[in-house]
């Protein structure tokens, strides 16, 4: 009877495994062609995606970084504390905490950039820009939510799955900050 409940313990855990790891893959594999999507094009607009950069704020996004950074940080200390139901709550609150910061940030960047969004100075630059980044931050705001809503009621192998895709996220962004932001 233990070898069969063990059987099925470890059915479920390869489930989710592949479920995830078909999550992570695809969410890399739709970054990836945004990313070649943007180099692209700025290969046929390089005066206009020079200067769209040069409107950009590499301070704001790097103090982004560091926020996503520390939140990555705070997830992986929410899986480690494990049976430690409260201390993995305080984590996982505060992974959700530093997330919703990062979109207070970005939003206050946005608020920034958007009006050079229409100029045609800048070619395609912002709207490529803009998808990109907004579909990172929705990435970010439904991922802070389901931390949340984790935060409340914490299983094990529900946190280990949500907090494998906030890296996915953050990596994400790592790959991002030096791709619009600099040089």
């Amino acid at each position: 009877m233990a070898d069969v409940a063990a059987s099925q313990v470890e059915t479920q855990d390869e489930g989710g495994d592949l479920l995830l790891w078909i999550l992570v893959w695809s969410e890399l594999a739709t970054f990836g062609v945004l990313f070649c999507a943007f180099l692209t094009v700025s290969l046929f607009q390089p005066a206009e995606f020079a200067l769209g950069k040069l409107q950009l704020s590499p301070r704001i996004a790097g103090f982004n970084t560091v926020v996503l950074v520390a939140s990555s940080w705070t997830a992986a200390l929410a899986v480690q504390a494990g049976a430690a139901r409260r201390l993995q709550q305080i984590y996982l609150a505060a992974t959700a905490s530093l997330g919703l910061g990062f979109v207070a940030v970005k939003l206050v960047e946005y608020g920034q950039e958007i009006s050079k969004a229409a100029d045609p100075a800048f070619g395609s630059f912002f709207e490529l820009y803009f998808l990109i980044t907004g579909f990172h931050l929705a990435h970010v705001v439904f991922l802070a939510l389901v931390l949340i809503l984790l935060a409340c009621r914490p299983r094990q192998s529900d946190v280990v799955m949500a907090t494998t895709i906030w890296h996915v996220v953050d990596l994400i962004w790592l790959v991002m900050f030096p791709l619009l932001y600099l040089g």
